[in-house]
C-alpha cells in the first residue's frame, strides 16, 4: 500500500519520476562541473555548420539553376565549376565557403581561399566566446586557445584543403603544389587529433602539421626535381585518446570511407601514397581494398594492428611498408582482435608480409617524423619513389624490390 494515499494510484509513478528527474538534473551539474561548462547555455550556435551549409546549398539555385550535390562525384564537380567564370566562383564562395572548402571536385585553390573565410568566421565565434562571461573561466580559455590556433591557420601561404569546426573540429593542410604534383603523400595521423592538437609550437613533428611538413622537406632533400605535395590529413573524427574507442574500428571505419574519398577527389591521378601513424594505420587497413589503383605504397608506423591478418588480407596492390621503434609504447599492445576490440595482426611481424622499414633515430610513439632520423628519410624515399634505397630492418631481400 501507497503510504502518500493522498496523491492517488499515481503516485509511485510520480515519485519514480520525480527522482529519476533530480537523478538527471544532478548528473548534469556535475558533468557541467567537470568540463568547466564550456558550451554556452541558451545560444543559438550551430553545432554542424557544415552539414545546414550543405542543406542551404542544396536548396539554392545560382544562375537560375539548381546546385549540383556537393558531396557528388568529383569529375561532375570539376565539370560544374568549369564552366563558371572566375567572378562567379568566387561569388558562389563567398555565399557558401564551408561547403566550397571542402567539395571534392572543386578548384584546389578555390577551396584554400573559401576554407580562409569560414576559418576567420569560426575565428570570430571563439573570440566572442572569450569574453562570454557565461562560460566558466576553463571555457574561456578553452575559446582563446582555439582562437589563436585558428588565426595560425590563417598565416599568409598556408593552404587548407579541407575545415570543419564541428565538435573538436577536422582540418587538412597541402605542403607543396598539390595541383603540379605527380606524387602525393597524404599524413594519416592518429588518436586525440582535433583542431586544437592540429599543429603545436613544442614537439611540432608529433603533430599532423608538423608530420607533413618534415615530411614534405625530407622529400625535396631526397629528390629536389621531384614534382611532390604532401597533405597534413587529419579530416576524419579519430578516438580521443587511448580508450575503448581507440581499440575498436568503428571510427577507423567512417575515416576510411573519407580517405577513400580524398583519394578520389586528388587533381592528379599520378602516384599517391600514404604514411599512416599510430591508430591511421588502422584506417589505412580498414580503407586498402577500396582505395584506387594510384595508390603505390602503404607504410604504417607504430601501428597496432591494420585489421587483417597479413598483408594479403589487406586486398591491396599497393606495396605495404612498416616500421616500429625499439621504445615505442605501441610494441605492449597486444596483436589480436577479439569480439572486436583490438586491431589484428602486427605489421612489423615477418610473418605479416611487410616490407620492414629501419626507423633508426626516432624516440617513442611519435618520433618517426622527426628530422635526422632514417624513419622521416625512409618515408621520404617511399614518397618521391626512390623505394630501391631505402633502408630496411633486416636484410630480407623483398625490402627493396620493385615487384608488389
Amino acid at each position: 500500500m501507497n503510504s502518500f494515499s493522498g496523491l492517488g494510484p499515481s503516485s509511485g509513478f510520480l515519485q519514480s519520476t520525480a527522482w529519476r528527474a533530480a537523478l538527471a538534473l544532478a548528473v548534469v551539474f556535475v558533468m557541467l562541473a567537470i568540463t568547466g561548462w564550456t558550451a554556452v547555455r541558451g545560444t543559438k550556435e550551430d553545432a554542424n555548420p557544415l552539414a545546414t551549409a550543405r542543406t542551404a546549398w542544396q536548396h539554392a539555385t545560382f544562375l537560375g539553376r539548381p546546385l549540383p550535390d556537393p558531396q557528388g562525384p568529383p569529375a561532375t564537380l570539376r565539370s560544374f565549376f568549369a564552366k563558371l567564370s572566375r567572378g562567379e566562383k568566387q561569388q558562389l564562395t563567398a555565399r557558401y565557403p564551408l561547403v566550397v572548402g571542402n567539395m571534392g571536385g572543386a578548384p584546389v585553390k578555390l577551396r584554400y581561399r573559401a576554407n580562409r573565410m569560414a576559418i576567420d568566421d569560426a575565428r570570430r565565434i571563439q573570440k566572442g566566446r572569450m569574453h562570454d562571461q557565461r562560460l566558466t573561466p576553463a571555457g574561456r580559455q578553452e575559446a582563446g586557445q582555439l582562437m589563436h590556433r585558428l588565426s595560425s591557420m590563417m598565416a599568409p601561404g598556408r593552404q587548407i584543403l579541407a575545415f570543419d569546426p564541428a565538435g573538436g573540429g577536422r582540418a587538412a593542410e597541402v605542403f607543396g603544389n598539390l595541383p603540379a604534383a605527380h606524387r602525393v603523400s597524404v599524413v594519416v595521423p592518429g588518436v586525440d587529433v582535433n583542431l586544437s592538437t592540429f599543429e603545436r609550437t613544442a614537439r611540432a613533428n608529433t603533430a599532423p602539421v608538423g608530420m607533413a611538413r618534415a615530411l614534405y622537406g625530407a622529400e625535396r632533400e631526397a629528390r629536389p626535381s621531384a614534382r611532390t605535395a604532401v597533405i597534413a590529413w587529419a579530416d576524419y573524427t579519430s578516438p580521443p585518446g587511448i580508450g575503448v574507442e581507440a581499440a575498436t574500428g568503428q571510427l577507423a571505419a567512417a575515416g576510411a570511407v573519407r580517405l577513400r574519398d580524398l583519394v578520389n577527389a586528388l587533381p592528379s591521378s599520378d602516384v599517391v601514397s600514404l604514411f599512416c601513424h599510430s591508430y591511421g594505420s588502422v584506417v589505412c587497413g580498414v580503407a586498402a581494398r577500396e582505395l584506387p589503383s594510384n595508390v603505390k605504397d602503404i607504410a604504417v608506423a607504430g601501428s597496432p594492428g591494420m585489421r587483417a591478418e597479413n598483408r594479403s588480407r589487406l586486398g591491396t596492390q599497393a606495396r605495404v611498408w612498416a616500421m616500429r621503434d625499439s621504445d615505442d609504447w605501441i610494441q605492449d599492445i597486444p596483436n589480436l582482435e577479439v569480439g572486436g576490440l583490438g586491431h589484428g595482426a602486427d605489421p612489423v611481424d615477418p610473418s605479416f608480409g611487410s616490407r620492414i622499414l629501419s626507423a633508426d633515430g626516432a624516440e617513442g610513439h611519435a618520433g618517426y617524423f622527426a628530422p635526422g632520423t632514417r624513419s622521416l628519410r625512409n618515408f621520404a624515399l617511399v614518397g618521391v619513389g626512390a623505394t630501391g634505397t631505402v633502408d630496411c630492418a633486416s636484410d630480407d631481400p623483398q625490402c627493396r624490390t620493385e615487384l608488389v
